[in-house]
């Protein structure tokens, strides 16, 4: 007999997988690019306008120590941005191809 072809899309054509794959590329992009670009402008500050960084704040906090100080929390929130987005975007997605991946194997005959 000649063999049955197949009704649905290969899983590494079909558009959902795509769109998650586009979603996860772009959401690491952002999360990489706003830690990473918080220190790149750090050290061309530090580099470029020495004068603007041993600027006092207040006290004797100088702008330098202060932008270095907040490299923490900006970090912390691409982290938090990141796993908010992969909760709202990703999360879903991937779950609905799941669902789509064993409805297809138990209408194949195949194990999930």
């Amino acid at each position: 007999p000649a063999p049955r072809l197949p009704r649905r899309p290969a899983p590494g054509r079909h558009s959902d997988l795509r769109k998650l794959r586009g979603a996860y590329r772009s959401q690491r992009r952002v999360a990489t690019l706003t830690a990473l670009g918080y220190f790149t402008l750090f050290l061309v500050l530090s580099a470029l306008a020495p004068s603007f960084m041993t600027g006092t704040v207040s006290g004797g906090l100088t702008t330098g120590l202060l932008l270095g100080l907040c490299q923490l929390p900006v970090t912390c929130l691409a982290l938090v941005l990141f796993e908010r987005t992969a909760r709202r975007r990703l999360d879903p997605l991937s779950a609905r191809l799941r669902r789509q991946r064993a409805s297809t194997a138990r209408h194949d005959g195949e194990a999930p």
